[in-house]
């Protein structure tokens, strides 16, 4: 936990950590050289402890020359790790022999520094016991033996893991724990990769939002998905217990585990599942997820695949199943029962094979069960790979899906996943990781705030997801009848246009909304990875060629109508203003945005339409008004650098209207019904607001927040009554539950509001506030803090988090006449940004951060390329053209930079 306490210009942290299960590194024990005071036989030799054979009896174990007497004498061995450098260490997990006849029940642990940690009560069942401590330096580690029962004491294995202070690479670097207490099933995705159309994890609890998926307060785990998108999800697996009758479902299967037995990064997930006495690895490629099942007994098991029943957001239905050899089946079922509507049915298909055999391959449909398996059909459907097993056997499992096709589910699995080599295609996952997020390489600062950035970067990557095959196919279900929030969609397999070199040109993803994305995703994505805004912006507007509506947050290839207004408007605006929309013509691209502004497009009803076009204000609804009015002002944006004057003229005009909605009592925006009143002057109601109230929201109108000042009454009155806001909301650490309290930074409404000051005159406060915003709301590293409640709408809140963290940002979300950049204080003392020389001219853009501490918060000055910097932004075509932007610190506000006009 963390206790604040502030001063009017400085801050002073007190930090106070609370240890936990880490996730990310891997252990750097078979690095070491393993000494012990005796060992019986080659069989039981030291160096067995860091094998990675665990949990096997008699395999893989180091075990002492035992000896004991009548009268209670027992010779208690040690066991010494030492390396050839120091090492930065904090955890050490031990695993006891398995056999019960031999235990170590307590040790200590000496270290080179002259420390000493006692462990007591290590499981006699061989699970691991985890000793987790502040960070020390040693050269090695000494485990003595002080209590125990038999003769050949020992241990199966010893892990020892680096602290984030010793992390050589990025993807050690990220914590997918991080506020899993909360977060919804897709933002714990192990099996992965950037915008990949796999997301292969397991969960332990079966939800959609509010702690779904993987709960890191659970014991079970119960299941592994390959899907953990927005709004689809399916395709469980599970190694069970050859007793298990699957037909009861998960809470049949279900296994124990232990966060201290589990290995959890980007693209790669190990853990021991205690009931089957399993050890589960996976790792994916884009449309393939890849297991490695390693059984630790002589046993009949069975390796489940469910395609049936609720699984965290979706369900399962009209399964259909064929056997082609003991090695491989393949099928498809209905996705179908969406949380949040969408297209009624998405059909997922997939390929399995093994690398084995299965001796019987059987199945179930509802409580009916089948032997030896052909072709299986049914609603509530699975199979099971029977396999007779000894102690350290081993089974892979590969899964290739599609939505288009089985063939093509086929063609993903050859094309990007012919082999069986697990670990490098774990290896490659991990470079990938790397190379992404190494974009952008940050120095200085804190341990835990680096593992929160190269966290909250991870979540930027990870939550939105390909939907086409590698030839290019992808599902269509644009067109059909809308019934509420769903359709029923036709299902239409179409193709994507490809470069003169054959590459595709974009790809097709699904998504969550892109609501107030120009806060966040917009901004960040442009920055280090250009060509997924650029692709992105194209899919969207294929899903419009193909529909005719832009999509808010499409699945499955089509529409899901969640949220409000029309926020894709602002992500292809800002994808042209700052010149990256090179996938789809920009002309056609406009077309398309204006046609969805007006009636029949995806802003609203047309009769909804017509009347704010008319009044100015979205009947009795004051946040599509501030929402609506943003995107028309970027539609204006891009109609004038087109040269289309009366769209300019239109779009600029409908984007003013925000105005009618203000109180000049209250000083903020308030909800108006069709005749002009206000619907009700309560600042903290969220009545007329979308997950927001008049104190969040009102300073959303960022395209224009000197006219704002202007109703207010200038730019001290806005400051006054913003910073009042923060100060009612400091205590709450500026998170709220949706439409409470005055700042909320656990949503996207208020999530832009400490930016606001620069454009008010007083820079200073924005640079405090984003400073005790970061720290306070997006600062925590543990299961239950990181957020602010959940990182909402796959990645925003991170994207938020992120740029805090670099001391950028964009009010207007890059989509002004001259896209800008914000400066803000960063966190760090260098951070580097590669620049993708597709997109820019320049190699990199380099922030350096001079006398950097928490308490200095205030930027003193700054240079942009060796020049002086008085201004609080700089330009796009500044950054594209790469170079060094320097900031230099202090504990009091230098009011006199960053006001220059």
């Amino acid at each position: 936990m963390r206790i604040f306490q502030f001063s009017t210009h400085s801050i002073v942290l007190l930090f106070f950590f609370t240890l936990k299960a880490w996730a990310g590194p891997d252990s750097i024990a078979p690095h070491a050289t393993v000494t012990a005071s005796t060992y019986r036989g080659e069989t039981y030799k030291p160096s067995n402890v860091v094998d990675g054979i665990i949990h096997i009896d008699g395999q893989g174990e180091w075990a002492c020359q035992g000896d004991t007497t009548d009268w209670g004498y027992i010779r208690f061995p040690w066991l010494q790790l030492a390396w050839q450098s120091p090492q930065q260490v904090n955890r050490i997990v031990l695993y006891d022999r398995v056999t019960q006849r031999n235990h170590i029940a307590t040790c200590k642990l000496l270290f080179s520094d002259g420390s000493t940690l006692w462990v007591n009560q290590i499981p006699n069942d061989g699970t691991g016991r985890a000793v987790e401590f502040e960070t020390k330096t040693i050269r090695w580690v000494k485990i003595v033996v002080t209590d125990g029962t038999g003769r050949d004491l020992g241990f199966s294995e010893v892990e020892v893991f680096p602290s984030a202070d010793q992390f050589t690479d990025y993807v050690s670097m990220v914590d997918p724990y991080i506020e899993t207490n909360r977060g919804r099933h897709f933002f714990f995705i192990t099996g992965g990769r950037p915008f990949g159309m796999t997301g292969a994890a397991p969960h332990t609890r079966n939800k959609n939002q509010g702690g779904g998926g993987y709960n890191y307060n659970e014991s079970h785990i119960l299941g592994f998905g390959q899907i953990a998108c927005w709004m689809l999800s399916g395709l469980e697996i599970m190694p069970a217990r050859a007793d298990v009758n699957p037909s009861r479902g998960e809470q049949a299967w279900k296994s124990r585990f232990t966060h201290a037995e589990e290995i959890v990064q980007p693209g790669y997930h190990r853990v021991y599942l205690q009931d089957p006495r399993t050890w589960v690895e996976l790792t994916a490629t884009e449309r393939v997820s890849f297991y490695r099942f390693r059984f630790t007994a002589d046993q009949p098991t069975q390796l489940l695949t469910n395609l049936g029943g609720y699984l965290c957001g979706t369900t399962m239905a009209g399964a259909s199943v064929k056997k082609n050899s003991r090695t491989e089946f393949e099928g498809s079922f209905s996705s179908v029962k969406r949380y949040w509507g969408g297209p009624r049915d998405v059909k997922v298909f997939f390929v399995v094979q093994f690398d084995k055999p299965y001796d019987q391959l059987n199945g179930w449909v509802g409580n009916e069960h089948h032997q030896q398996v052909t072709t299986l059909q049914g609603d509530s459907l699975g199979l099971s790979a029977a396999y007779a097993v000894k102690a350290g056997d081993v089974v892979q499992m590969k899964i290739g899906i599609s939505y288009t096709s089985i063939d093509n589910a086929r063609n993903n699995l050859q094309q990007e996943c012919a082999g069986w080599d697990f670990d490098a295609v774990r290896n490659e996952s991990k470079a990938t990781w790397n190379e992404w997020l190494g974009k952008i390489d940050v120095q200085g600062g804190r341990t835990d705030q680096r593992v929160k950035f190269y966290t909250d970067l991870w979540h930027v990557l990870l939550g939105r997801h390909k939907i086409n095959d590698i030839s290019g196919d992808y599902p269509d279900r644009t067109q059909g009848t809308r019934e509420g929030t769903f359709t029923e969609s036709v299902f239409k397999v179409k193709t994507l246009p490809r470069n003169a070199d054959g590459s595709l040109r974009y790809n097709m993803y699904n998504s969550d909304a892109f609501w107030l994305s120009q806060w966040n995703l917009n901004i960040l994505w442009g920055l280090a990875w250009p060509g997924v805004q650029d692709e992105l912006s194209a899919s969207m507007l294929q899903y419009a060629d193909n529909g005719y509506l832009l999509p808010r947050g499409p699945s499955g290839g089509g529409y899901s109508y969640i949220m409000t207004s029309c926020p894709t408007t602002n992500l292809i605006v800002s994808t042209y203003m700052k010149g990256m929309l090179t996938r789809a013509d920009p002309r056609h691209a406009f077309e398309i945005l204006k046609r969805n502004h007006l009636p029949g497009g995806m802003l609203g009803s047309a009769e909804d339409i017509n009347f704010y076009t008319k009044n100015g204000w979205w009947r009795n609804n004051a946040g599509i008004t501030v929402e609506a009015a943003f995107q028309d002002w970027a539609i204006a944006q891009m109609a004038q650098r087109l040269g289309k004057k009366k769209d300019y003229t239109f779009f600029m005009n409908r984007a003013q209207g925000w105005k009618k909605c203000y109180d000049p009592q209250q000083k903020l925006l308030f909800p108006k019904d069709d005749n002009g009143h206000f619907v009700h002057r309560d600042p903290l109601s969220g009545q007329g607001w979308v997950e927001a109230n008049a104190w969040q929201a009102t300073w959303g109108v960022s395209h224009d927040i000197p006219g704002l000042a202007a109703l207010l009454g200038g730019n001290d009155t806005l400051c006054h009554k913003l910073n009042h806001a923060f100060e009612q909301a400091s205590a709450s650490d500026f998170v709220f539950a949706y439409n409470d309290g005055y700042v909320s930074y656990a949503n996207q409404p208020g999530c832009s509001n400490a930016h606001v000051f620069n454009y008010a005159g007083k820079p200073w406060l924005t640079q405090y506030w984003v400073r005790r915003v970061k720290e306070q709301a997006y600062g925590g590293t543990t299961p239950d803090l990181g957020y602010g409640g959940h990182d909402e709408d796959q990645g925003q809140m991170g994207g938020v988090s992120a740029l805090m963290a670099m001391g950028l940002f964009s009010l207007q979300g890059n989509a002004s006449a001259v896209p800008t950049y914000d400066i803000t204080s960063p966190i760090f003392d260098k951070i580097t940004i590669q620049l993708d020389p597709k997109y820019y001219r320049g190699k990199q853009f380099v922030i350096t951060t001079h006398n950097n501490a928490p308490e200095n918060m205030y930027i003193q000055n700054a240079s942009l390329n060796g020049k002086p910097q008085q201004r609080f932004w700089f330009t796009h075509e500044d950054y594209a053209k790469g170079g060094a932007l320097e900031i230099w610190l202090g504990d009091k506000p230098n009011q006199a930079w960053g006001t220059a006009e």
